[in-house]
């Protein structure tokens, strides 16, 4: 199968696809912003986790779960048909995640989802039999928006953060991770994910996040690596005091050693060719009238490799506490989370780009459950699909129905190659 640049409108793909979307769309969708907040083991991302077990269903596949959220909907190779030995680690995984940021967009995770399902289907309809498992996963807390871990299921799955560490991470209302496991209703079981066992490789269909392939006028492009990425957590603390009362020169006040760290970091990521964000902050006691006790931000620092964020780390660290020395403040800085560079398997990714009419191979800014699979020594690829706008975590994300139909068929390629 070679991937067609328009697949042909009576695919039972089309059908499917557009089904499933209307489906899930509304779900965790904020009707006064048209956000979405699909937050991990709260009530909207359950509600998509029980949309795919519901896919599943339908379609036959068996469905397995690991006791902490992520699930693989398995296809097999009928009883009789000549298959490669499960043992040998020759499951061809696919999926993506349904949680989302909070207000963030449609695509963002439930593409590769719906992508897959609907890969499967165009696949059977052809008379296509895999010789190989091939799964559709579904991996919980892949943007880290409620527990602050990015990727948290696909790192509890591979054995990427300790099952001890996990189990005291706490949302901002102060609820345990295990306890959001057990109120969702699961059995929590942390730790290396018995569903991995045979996976061969993994191929994550996803949205782009970026507009390389609007530049390049193509409609599905492979990645060729993603790059490096953490998140700091700086903590300012000053000397509360009267807002009207109190002189400027005798002001500790936190906030403007925040402000000042918030600016020197957009300087030093421009410079650098990095990117930096301060997007999160909590203040105390965050009234008008009133210097603050404490200004706590978090810090989103990425670049094309580990050498290069842990600089601007540095150099952002060292001037804040320069700050922090003339403002008369304190300030404390902690490692929360920290991916290097990711080069997914070039030899898997190159196959494939190949398949797709030599699809252009293209370097991500963001971080996925792929890039944590390759880390573990699962051979990775993914796949892009254009988005127009070139605007992500934002409900502007955008995806035209067309071009979701060519990663449809690319991703239906990529299996055929691969469950043969």
């Amino acid at each position: 199968m070679t991937v067609a640049a328009q697949p042909p409108v009576c695919d039972i793909a089309v059908v499917t696809f557009e089904q499933m979307w209307r489906d899930l769309e509304p779900v965790g969708r904020d009707r006064r912003t048209t956000g979405y907040v699909r937050s991990p083991f709260a009530s909207a991302e359950r509600e998509c986790a029980a949309w795919y077990a519901e896919e599943a269903g339908r379609r036959g596949l068996e469905l397995e779960y690991d006791g902490q959220g992520n699930a693989v909907a398995w296809w097999r190779p009928r009883v009789g048909v000549n298959t490669t030995s499960a043992a040998a680690g020759d499951a061809i995984l696919v999926g993506s995640h349904l949680d989302s940021v909070d207000q963030g967009g449609a695509f963002d995770g439930p593409l590769g989802v719906v992508s897959s399902f609907a890969a499967i289907d165009r696949l059977r309809e052809s008379g296509f039999t895999p010789t190989r498992s091939v799964g559709v996963a579904m991996f919980v807390e892949e943007e880290g928006s409620r527990f602050g871990i990015a990727c948290l299921g696909s790192r509890l799955a591979t054995g990427r953060i300790e099952a001890a560490e996990a189990a005291q991470l706490r949302d901002r209302d102060g609820v345990f991770l295990l306890d959001a496991m057990t109120a969702a209703g699961l059995e929590p079981q942390l730790g290396p994910s018995s569903l991995l066992a045979d996976v061969g490789c993994f191929v994550e269909l996803h949205v782009e996040q970026g507009r390389d392939l609007v530049d390049r006028g193509r409609a599905v492009a492979m990645a060729s690596s993603s790059w490096a990425h953490g998140r700091w957590r700086f903590d300012f603390g000053g000397q509360p005091n009267h807002a009207g009362a109190t002189r400027m020169e005798d002001r500790h006040d936190p906030m403007l050693t925040y402000a000042m760290t918030a600016l020197a970091a957009n300087k030093q990521a421009r410079l650098t060719d990095a990117r930096a964000t301060f997007a999160r902050v909590d203040v105390e006691p965050n009234i008008t009238n009133a210097i603050p006790s404490r200004v706590r931000a978090w810090l989103d620092a990425r670049g094309a490799d580990a050498a290069q964020v842990d600089e601007l780390v540095a150099t952002v660290t060292r001037q804040a506490g320069e700050r922090a020395t003339r403002d008369g403040t304190r300030l404390e800085v902690t490692t929360e989370s920290v991916v290097p560079t990711v080069d997914f398997d070039l030899a898997l990714s190159r196959r494939l780009a190949a398949l797709l009419e030599d699809a252009p191979l293209i370097a991500t800014g963001a971080g996925h459950d792929a890039g944590i699979l390759q880390l573990a020594g699962i051979p990775a690829a993914m796949i892009f699909v254009r988005n127009p706008t070139g605007i992500s975590h934002s409900p502007d994300e955008f995806a035209q129905t067309a071009d979701c139909l060519v990663g449809i068929e690319a991703l239906a390629s990529v299996i055929e190659e691969l469950a043969s």
